[in-house]
């Protein structure tokens, strides 16, 4: 008996024609006898599509080509269901991947969106929507925000926002964070909630992090000038600085003195001065090597 598959493609994520990627799923399927389903993510009704797309053909996985952002939508669809997701990176932001340590060759990562285990993975609820990944509320968000306004994609464009919002950045923030029954302020630039350990630069930012132990870690980053900012863009960060407290915990409560720039997994989300955020424990299941 054949086995379905769902493969869902972004196609115009990351700025990378998708053809040679299809053609690629296509002849692997058919190798290996899976029955493939193939649809193009469109921006509106995604997650009525797919939903309605895994109900008529109960697939035994469901594998996804685009970037993080693809892959949190894919994992909001099925959260009733039970179903392994895998990922063929193909985002502009693809931190999860590097987090998971997916191979770097199409052809290995086939053999894991295939046919690999997985693992039960957590998710991070931040004032009611989804993190898979990393979000944080400070200059990064800024950074973020202007890379979304800008015209430069790519390293280039990141590098050249950095600089305008370091320049342009306003004086610190102060956060009060409760957490493990306690409450503490900091002067920060920025708080990372992190689900995982790297940036989809590889930069690790949380190397205690592990995305199936149903906790998550706040990262209080209390000075960032540009050194340490171009560190953490180029992915080369010394986790051992002073200027740095972390906080492991399974919710929390942040609050800011003022309204501070928010972004989930490398999308603008406005700004915001309280973040309700608990970890939603093994919610998503993932092809890993």
């Amino acid at each position: 008996m054949k086995k379905n598959i769902i493969f869902v493609v972004n196609p115009i994520s990351g700025d990378i024609d998708k053809s040679d990627l299809l053609q690629a799923v296509q002849e692997f399927s058919a190798v290996h006898n899976f029955d493939l389903v193939v649809y193009e993510t469109v921006g509106e009704k995604d997650v009525f599509a797919i939903q309605s797309l895994y109900n008529e053909y109960n697939p035994e996985r469901i594998i996804v080509a685009g970037g993080d952002g693809t892959i949190k939508m894919v994992a909001e669809a099925m959260e009733k269901h039970d179903v392994i997701i895998g990922i063929l990176p193909a985002g502009s932001a693809n931190g999860l991947a590097v987090d998971l340590n997916l191979p770097t060759t199409l052809e290995e990562n086939l053999e894991v969106a295939f046919l690999h285990h997985y693992i039960e993975m957590d998710m991070i609820c931040i004032n009611g929507k989804k993190c898979i990944h990393l979000s944080d509320i400070g200059i990064n968000a800024d950074l973020v925000k202007n890379y979304e306004e800008g015209e430069v994609r790519g390293l280039w464009g990141y590098a050249l926002q950095a600089y305008t919002t370091l320049k342009d950045s306003e004086e610190p923030f102060l956060a009060s964070i409760t957490a493990n029954k306690q409450t503490v302020e900091h002067t920060a630039r920025m708080i990372v909630i992190a689900n995982s350990q790297k940036y989809g630069t590889g930069v690790t930012i949380n190397p205690n992090g592990s995305m199936n132990d149903g906790k998550f870690e706040l990262i209080i980053l209390k000075s960032l000038d540009l050194v340490l900012l171009g560190k953490i863009i180029i992915g080369n960060m010394p986790i051992d600085s002073d200027d740095i407290v972390i906080i492991s915990t399974e919710k929390a409560i942040v609050k800011t003195d003022r309204p501070i720039n928010f972004q989930i997994d490398g999308e603008y989300c406005g700004a915001q001065s309280e973040l309700e955020i608990h970890i939603l424990h093994h919610q998503m299941k993932v092809a890993i090597p």
